[in-house]
């Protein structure tokens, strides 16, 4: 098996590095949080072993188990009300319902200190090294690792529907179907494309961006180096889209799935028949779909 992972240098950049490390990915139960096994990017330093301790707390009803080295599956005891929730490379972030957000994890660039008076929260986002929330009236913060700029959230940016956190680069789209981008483009993944418009979601991979379109088309900038900014001829009727460090996938209104890019574990070949999906996820060297 090739174990070359990607890695975070000194510098900010990606290098390849021999290993395999399984960290956490989250999901909301009941207005608690439940952290399960993912794959993902592996640290600079190299890591301790990987230890299953599975914990529950009372109070907050979460159970976490998983790679820990950094906290990232540290769910704080009596975190409760979350809306929504993100993970970040080896650091996780989650909104509660009156607008705050929590921060745990890997905090060696301050993805995990939350700005003091942040509120009014209403998405979040988390990278590489770095992390985004929207406020309720359409502006970004962020913070963390600002090695490519992806934390220096263009002046004047405003009425901001949606946010998207790259390895190294950031994505807002606006009320009015434009997309802002900033941080690293090195492979083009900030070089949002002249006239594109009329869009309604984004996503931000390790290297690239998608951004799906009113009339359910799908729009790629960036590394194409494994294929994920090729969008597959005559896909239409998308409905949702999910990137990842080197693929890509979307979700058609018939319930159908496409995918591209990087295959080498299978990420990119979808099951056969299967039909019925509501949601999609892309994790590093894998994919998940919710059916039903």
């Amino acid at each position: 098996m090739n174990t070359n992972y990607i890695t975070r240098t000194r510098t900010g950049k990606t290098r390849r590095r021999a290993g395999i490390m399984a960290v956490a990915a989250l999901t909301i139960a009941a207005g608690a949080l439940t952290a399960t096994p993912a794959t993902a990017t592996t640290p600079a330093t190299t890591p301790a072993a990987a230890t299953t301790n599975p914990t529950a707390t009372t109070d907050s009803q979460v159970t976490d188990w998983g790679w820990n080295e950094y906290g990232q599956t540290g769910v704080p005891t009596g975190l409760t009300d979350a809306t929504a929730i993100a993970a970040g490379a080896y650091h996780s972030l989650a909104l509660t319902s009156d607008g705050t957000v929590t921060a745990w994890g890997w905090n060696d660039d301050g993805q995990t200190d939350v700005p003091a008076g942040l509120t009014d929260v209403t998405a979040i986002a988390a990278g590489g090294h770095h992390s985004l929330a929207l406020r309720s009236d359409g502006t970004v913060t962020a913070w963390g690792n600002n090695t490519s700029g992806q934390t220096d959230v263009p002046a004047g940016l405003t009425d901001v529907t949606a946010i998207a956190a790259g390895s190294w680069h950031s994505l807002a789209l606006r009320s009015d179907g434009t997309v802002t981008a900033w941080g690293d483009n090195t492979s083009g993944e900030a070089d949002v494309p002249a006239k594109l418009t009329d869009v309604t979601a984004i996503a931000a991979g390790g290297h690239h961006s998608l951004a799906l379109r009113s009339d359910g088309t799908v729009t790629a900038w960036g590394n194409n180096d494994h294929g994920q900014r090729d969008v597959p001829a005559k896909l239409t009727d998308v409905t949702a889209i999910a990137a990842s460090y080197v693929h890509s996938v979307a979700l058609s209104s018939d319930g159908t799935v496409t995918a591209w890019g990087d295959d080498e574990y299978g990420e990119a070949d979808v099951p056969a028949g299967l039909t019925g999906v509501t949601a999609i996820a892309a994790g590093y060297l894998h994919s998940l779909v919710l059916r039903g």
